[in-house]
């Protein structure tokens, strides 16, 4: 109970601006009471616009009153201080940088709970209250704490600003709409928002229907990345079960092969060393009998001799040469070459079919990285020949069908597969894989250099038999000044430093076409990302004048 007593004697004969205990206490004729310095404060600050009222109720004083100390309520303070009572409790909460301040707190200020939309005024607990209790502000509009309340105000006419001009698209106040604004599309503040409010909401209708439409996709997305990880994993699974069988089968027949060569081994050594045992002894004995023969031949005894020859001449059968099957030394060798060609075999299997076993996007990120020098490039070199079975008849070949050249003249031709209309040629090479070749030209004309399924039309000046004008071939077009790209006949002008020679680049298996300026360095003229379903031939197409070649170039 003293600590309910306490506190409310602390609220009784506290300053509501400064929120301490009374100091040299003044009553207005309203009867609220507050420090004189704080009252004085806040009736200085109200001096322009010529306001001076109670910070509590709103009662207006004109003109400003003469305050006085109240010597009883000061003499009561005073008293109370010596019974312990202190200035307002520790736990206030002031207000930080970054908070909206009470407008009446006169000192440190408390952190505004709330802000008056009809005073302008933002007001901490203790200040709101006659908000609360007096029906003059019940209509008052009370908001969250805002530092922009002064924005509110018209700066023209010091009037709040409570209309919206259409026309002009802005916040004024009723004498705005009266004199600049007169004539405009003007509504209440409240009928705008009420309008916009709308608007806002369709907005976030919409808004959350995109979220949920992106809500839904993602989901959507999700079971697609958990699909191709579950598809990936059993891929995995099953192709590490595959050659896990493989490898096993492999081993096994390792073995047996082992095995198998191990007896044969065996039984050839067991052979030939009963052969060789049989002969050591038939050599043996022959030692032995050519022994008993010489010393036969040595016997002077012409009757002895006579006797014991017949017994000594006679010899035992020979083992006959045809039962000593002497075998080559490469017994083995036919095993090891079955073996190759099985080998040989399998590497063929795997090539023919891997593009059936991996997925082509797997294939694509398996693919190693385009080369980054030119060395790096040579290293996938292809020596490029041209087929004469295609070459128009005003293309001269030569340099072993390396070169090409635009004649004014017709060469003799009985080739039923040449290009009929546009002086074109391909390649007798198809080009799988990965692959680089350079061309080089002279003559001042344009050339195409091209890369096209053999399929392409040869007969009639259509766009299906040029380079570059069909989805069947992909050409650069190289100009005196200038590069084009080309395909399907649509044409990409291209930036690059002019060059008599062109690199190009081609990895069937991921898709990629480049084609690349070749002087002192390499520079990336156009690249194509595509995929190609039959195997590429490379072209060339040789423009006006005659004379103007182009020539596959040899590459260390």
């Amino acid at each position: 109970m003293a600590q309910k007593r306490v506190q409310l004697d602390r609220e009784t004969f506290s300053c509501s601006i400064c929120l301490d205990l009374l100091k040299d206490p003044v009553t207005t004729s309203c009867g609220h009471s507050y420090c004189m310095k704080c009252i004085k404060g806040f009736w200085d600050r109200g001096d322009e616009k010529k306001i001076h009222s109670c910070p509590q109720c709103r009662q207006s004083f004109k003109p400003r009153p003469v305050l006085l100390k109240n010597t009883m309520l000061a003499a009561l303070v005073e008293e109370l201080k010596k019974t312990g009572l202190q200035a307002a409790p520790a736990d206030h909460c002031y207000a930080g940088a970054e908070d909206v301040a009470c407008d009446v707190c006169n000192g440190r200020k408390l952190r505004a709970c709330k802000s008056c939309l009809v005073c302008l005024v933002s007001y901490c607990d203790q200040h709101l209250q006659p908000h609360y209790e007096l029906p003059a502000f019940k209509k008052h509009k009370l908001v969250e704490p805002s530092k922009k309340l002064q924005e509110n105000i018209c700066s023209r006419h010091d009037e709040v600003m409570k209309m919206f001009c259409r026309t002009d698209q802005q916040c004024i106040c009723y004498l705005c709409s009266v004199d600049e604004h007169k004539g405009h599309d003007t509504v209440s503040a409240a009928a705008e928002r009420t309008e916009r409010q709308r608007e806002l909401e369709g907005s976030r209708q919409n808004i959350q229907q995109r979220i949920q439409d992106r809500e839904k996709e993602v989901k959507r997305l999700q079971k697609e990345v958990e699909a191709v990880n579950g598809s990936a994993d059993k891929a995995v699974e099953d192709s590490e079960k595959t050659f896990t069988e493989l490898i096993r089968l492999m081993e096994k027949r390792s073995s047996d092969v082992k095995q198998q060569v191990r007896s044969q081994q065996k039984r050839e050594v067991s052979r030939v060393k009963e052969l060789q045992e049989k002969l050591e002894q038939e050599m043996a004995e022959l030692k032995r009998r050519d022994a008993e023969l010489k010393l036969l031949s040595h016997t002077e005894d012409h009757n002895q001799f006579l006797h014991s020859y017949p017994s000594l001449s006679a010899l035992s059968e020979p083992t006959h040469s045809s039962s000593i099957n002497i075998r080559p030394l490469s017994y083995f060798e036919d095993v090891t070459a079955a073996l190759s060609a099985v080998r040989d075999k399998l590497q063929d299997v795997l090539r023919e079919e891997w593009t059936n076993v991996s997925p082509t996007e797997v294939d694509v990120l398996l693919s190693a990285a385009e080369p980054t020098t030119r060395a790096g490039f040579l290293k996938y070199s292809q020596e490029i020949t041209l087929d004469p079975n295609t070459a128009h008849t005003k293309l001269l070949l030569s340099e072993g069908s390396r070169k090409a050249t635009r004649m004014g003249q017709q060469q003799s031709s009985s080739y039923p597969d040449r290009f009929t209309v546009w002086p074109q040629v391909l390649s007798r090479e198809s080009l799988t894989g990965r692959c680089y070749w350079e061309v080089k030209w002279r003559g001042g004309g344009e050339v195409y250099v091209a890369v096209a399924y053999k399929n392409i039309s040869r007969a009639g000046s259509g766009n299906g038999c040029r380079f570059g004008y069909n989805d069947k071939s992909w050409s650069l077009e190289c100009f005196q000044s200038s590069y084009s790209f080309r395909h399907n006949n649509i044409i990409t002008p291209l930036s690059g430093p002019r060059s008599s020679r062109v690199g190009v680049y081609l990895d069937h298996r991921a898709g990629i076409l480049s084609f690349y300026s070749i002087s002192e360095t390499m520079t990336l003229l156009h690249r194509v990302q595509t995929t190609f379903t039959q195997p590429l031939h490379a072209g060339v197409w040789l423009g006006y004048p005659y004379g103007t070649t182009a020539e596959f170039c040899k590459l260390k």
